[in-house]
């Protein structure tokens, strides 16, 4: 199988961008868009030249590491599905394909492929954890929570952070991942110490950091986890409570 790739290249982040085009004549539909990469890589350093930089740790879905843009879809064209488990066989024989980074002011280009998604660790910082006693572990049974609950705060912290719904937004807004944080923790007894300090936190980063949600919902179709749309609505929930119950908590 032949491929022609776009590839974009970018020294580090205050240089100027370009693509950069390449074959693989060698490829299989089984390779998966890392896999092709890999083999781009290992033609250009045969060739001496510079290989390009991206991301990847796990490889089996779990990480989010991986994200990248592929004609435009962040992590490509099969939905909810990232980077590292799409494979060619399910492009329906591409000839061509244009790679680049996941697109959005708040994930600046570090070189190539590689994206700073820090922001989205800032998100985390200001509101993504819970207050509890220490001292001796309580009795697994002390927290009684119900089936129901569980499953849908197990739902909701599926998310891998991988940041496809901040580039798939038109808006750049973090919503449903900011949304999957507070729905997870709003439901679990553990988190309601400093349930609306966490959602005023977390809804000060958004407005500061991300673009504001225009509920497109395109965000859905590309995240990895099967997030539901659901999310965005727990970020206003949750703030309208904190504004409902004032300092109460």
């Amino acid at each position: 199988m032949r491929i022609e790739l776009e590839i974009w290249r970018q020294d580090d982040p205050s240089s100027p961008g370009r693509f950069e085009s390449h074959v693989v004549s060698d490829a299989v539909p089984e390779m998966s868009l890392l896999e092709l990469l890999d083999r781009l890589n290992d033609q250009i350093a045969d060739a001496g030249g510079e290989p390009v930089q991206f991301e990847s740790d796990c490889r089996e879905g779990a990480c989010g590491a991986c994200g990248v843009t592929v004609d435009d879809v962040p992590h490509g064209p099969v939905p909810n599905t990232p980077s590292c488990r799409q494979h060619l066989r399910d492009f329906g024989n591409p000839e061509r394909l244009r790679i680049e980074p996941l697109r959005s002011a708040s994930f600046p280009v570090v070189r190539d492929l590689v994206v700073d998604r820090t922001a989205l660790d800032r998100l985390i910082e200001a509101g993504g954890h819970v207050d509890v006693m220490a001292g001796t572990a309580a009795d697994a049974d002390q927290l009684l929570i119900g089936h129901e609950d569980a499953e849908r705060a197990l739902d909701f912290a599926a998310c891998i952070g991988c940041g496809a719904c901040v580039a798939a937004c038109p808006n750049g807004a973090a919503h449903l991942f900011a949304g999957a944080k507070l729905a997870h923790l709003a439901l679990l007894p553990h988190g309601k110490l400093e349930r609306g300090r966490r959602a005023k936190a977390m809804v000060e980063v958004l407005e500061t950091e991300f673009g504001p949600c225009g509920t497109y919902g395109s965000c859905v179709e590309v995240c990895p986890a099967g997030i539901p749309l659901e999310a965005v609505a727990a970020v206003h929930r949750e703030r309208l409570r904190r504004v409902w119950r004032g300092r109460a908590d």
